[in-house]
């Protein structure tokens, strides 16, 4: 009989002899347990897997300034394609003492870092600082100096052991300003000082070389539209610590800027705090960095002229790319946006030859309604008259003149900007007031007559005015000069209240000038 029934005996045996069957196979066949959740399938003609690559390894890409590291393969043979990250170097576009401009700068726990595999960058101490208000002692100036906990450079290497992938980009183009509110606070320090370098350097680095010829370096307005900046980072102001009293800095920082996000040192401290420890960084793509300690460093500013601007301008000029140079043409955006935020008249000429003023504008800026700084009472009266005298000496000329005495304190921003919008000479008592030049028109004629007490002399304003290409006169009572570079004084009676001045000698040096003897 080839079949039997089957009772349930022989299937009992028929399940005990298969499963010692399969158990065997197992136990007789090579472990496949397998080290991922997928399965790759190679095909049949797929050449063998390179050997992985060594630990960290580091390829440099010269074009691009890129670190690209390599993270090694695991021993899993399924996963083909190695991870990778890359950190861009750092580099710097342009520096001068007090004024760096970095292409990939990162922060962490509040010290700044440069990427770099070399040293080759310009010494610390004339790029940063403590930022710690300025005293002129030498202990003050010894706790200015900065240390490797307020910048430092680090490899591609470290910084891929120290943070990792936590490296958050903050896009778009920063301005860091790494002083207290010591200066920032003054309508002078911020507009005519700090945000006067900004431009021109800032201006300056985004020129193009190929129109910076003589010709066009000295005298066209025109220029190429540099990109904007995104955000400025005042690292030791409080919210108050850049606005001045007479609001003129928010005025000019929203007029001239209006796109600019303003942060303060609250907001510079959440991003310390958030990389606390150091295991995670700030990403700056392009950050300009300025320090005011850093630019006194420099022979320039520290030894000539005491104005942090300085080292931006004379940078910028000496690498001829600062155009427009003599008739105020880099400064020129700025001062339109300004004006045309105020509602005064705009002159938008490219030129070539700076244009003699359709009207000679006098504007006389007083300062007797204030604290500090003012005339003696009678000197005031008479020079006020001596200058109206004039007036009516020119009625007959073929170009009309024009008398403007102001109290800015009981006028308007849009109302001085105005007047000071069509000034051809601006005068007035060393101070504040006198930052309003930046606003001046550009023309043969334009001057500031500023009148100091006798003996002293700052580079405020003369080194301003000179900057944008127009004239200077420092009167001493009935004295003064126009050309040469007086000695820096501070004479007691220089911030008083009497400070002397011969009116005729003021209306002279005018009249002189637009006859061209000056």
């Amino acid at each position: 009989m080839l079949f039997r029934r089957f009772v349930r005996k022989d299937a009992l045996l028929l399940l005990a002899g298969a499963s010692m069957m399969h158990l065997f196979s197992l136990l007789s066949t090579p472990s496949m347990t397998p080290s991922s959740t997928w399965f790759y399938e190679a095909p049949v003609d797929l050449e063998p897997l390179p050997p992985p690559p060594e630990p960290a390894a580091v390829r440099r890409n010269v074009e691009t300034e890129t670190v690209t590291v390599t993270i090694p393969a695991p021993s899993d043979p399924t996963r083909i394609l190695p991870r990778s990250n890359t950190l861009p170097h750092t580099s710097i576009v342009h520096h001068a003492p007090g004024w760096t401009l970095f292409r990939n700068l990162y922060m962490s726990d509040g010290t700044l870092f440069i990427l770099s595999s070399n040293r080759s960058f310009p010494e610390i101490r004339m790029m940063t600082s403590t930022g710690l208000p300025a005293e002129n002692t030498r202990e003050n100036i010894a706790l200015r100096e900065p240390t490797r906990h307020h910048m430092d450079i680090i490899t591609p290497e470290s910084a891929k052991r120290r943070w990792g992938e936590r490296v958050l980009t903050v896009k778009g183009n920063t301005l860091l300003v790494n002083e207290p509110s010591q200066f920032l606070r003054h309508y002078y320090h911020l507009c005519a000082e700090l945000f006067f370098g900004v431009q021109a350097f800032w201006h300056g680095a985004h020129s193009d070389p190929s129109s910076t010829s003589p010709d066009r370096e000295s005298q066209v307005l025109t220029h190429p539209t540099p990109p904007p900046l995104d955000r400025v980072v005042f690292a030791h102001a409080t919210v108050d610590g850049w606005r001045d009293d007479p609001g003129f800095n928010a005025f000019f920082l929203r007029a001239a800027y209006p796109s600019l996000t303003v942060e303060t040192w609250d907001d510079w401290e959440d991003r310390i705090a958030a990389s606390a420890g150091g295991d995670r960084a700030w990403h700056f793509p392009l950050l300009l960095l300025t320090d005011r300690s850093a630019a006194h460093r420099g022979e320039i500013c520290g030894s000539q002229t005491q104005r942090i601007a300085a080292e931006a301008w004379d940078y910028m000029r000496r690498q001829r790319l600062l155009m427009g140079m003599r008739v105020g043409g880099w400064w020129e955006p700025v001062r339109a946006a300004v004006l045309k935020f105020a509602g005064a008249p705009v002159s938008r000429k490219g030129i070539r030859e700076l244009p003699m003023p359709d009207k000679i504008v006098i504007t006389y800026i007083s300062r007797q309604g204030g604290h500090r700084r003012k005339l003696v009472e009678g000197d005031h009266e008479v020079m006020v008259e001596a200058l109206e005298e004039l007036m009516q000496r020119k009625k007959g000329d073929l170009v009309e003149w024009e008398l403007n005495v102001l109290q800015a304190e009981k006028m308007t921003k849009d109302e001085q900007l105005a007047i000071i919008a069509r000034t051809t000479f601006l005068v007035g008592v060393h101070g504040n007031g006198l930052t309003h030049l930046l606003f001046m028109p550009p023309t043969k004629l334009s001057a500031v007559v500023e009148i100091f007490y006798p003996g002293g002399f700052a580079h405020d304003y003369h080194w301003t005015t000179r900057a944008l290409g127009m004239t200077h006169f420092a009167v001493w009572n009935d004295t003064y000069v126009d050309c040469s570079q007086p000695k820096v004084d501070y004479p007691e009676g220089f911030q008083g209240n009497e400070v002397p001045v011969y009116g005729p000698t003021v209306a002279q040096i005018i009249e002189d000038r637009v006859d061209g003897k000056l």
